[in-house]
């Protein structure tokens, strides 16, 4: 884990990281979206190799790299434990708790009408 938080401490390494997340490029496509020479960029592609963040294939003359976003899996999970649930999240949850207890008891009330003599239900009365 400490090697991929290594490789996208870097904020070059962390542009070329969202570059490959759709599509695979070779360093010269790479090195041209950054003003930073070709050989600093291979540096930084051998850096997220090493780490496992990117896989480079041969295509002829050329290497193209991918995003393995699989390597991310386990730093996304150890950060999710500093996670704060939003607000609106636990306000949905306790709405979501209020709702199905609304349901329960109503069920409840419905149940104990029926067993009444000359009690209806909302089904009987339709």
């Amino acid at each position: 884990m400490s090697g991929v938080a290594g490789a996208i401490a870097d904020p070059v390494r962390r542009e070329i990281l969202v570059m490959l997340r759709h599509t695979r490029l070779s360093a010269g496509e790479i090195a041209e979206r950054f003003s930073v020479s070709r050989p600093a960029v291979s540096r930084h592609l051998r850096v997220l190799r090493e780490s496992g963040l990117v896989t480079d294939e041969a295509d002829g003359r050329r290497r193209l790299y991918a995003l393995d976003p699989s390597r991310l899996a386990q730093l996304t999970a150890w950060l999710a434990q500093f996670e704060q649930p939003s607000p609106w999240a636990q306000r949905f949850d306790a709405l979501g708790t209020e709702v199905a207890r609304a349901r329960r008891d109503r069920r409840h009330r419905e149940r104990a009408d029926e067993g009444r003599p000359g009690g209806t239900t909302r089904r009987d009365s339709a």
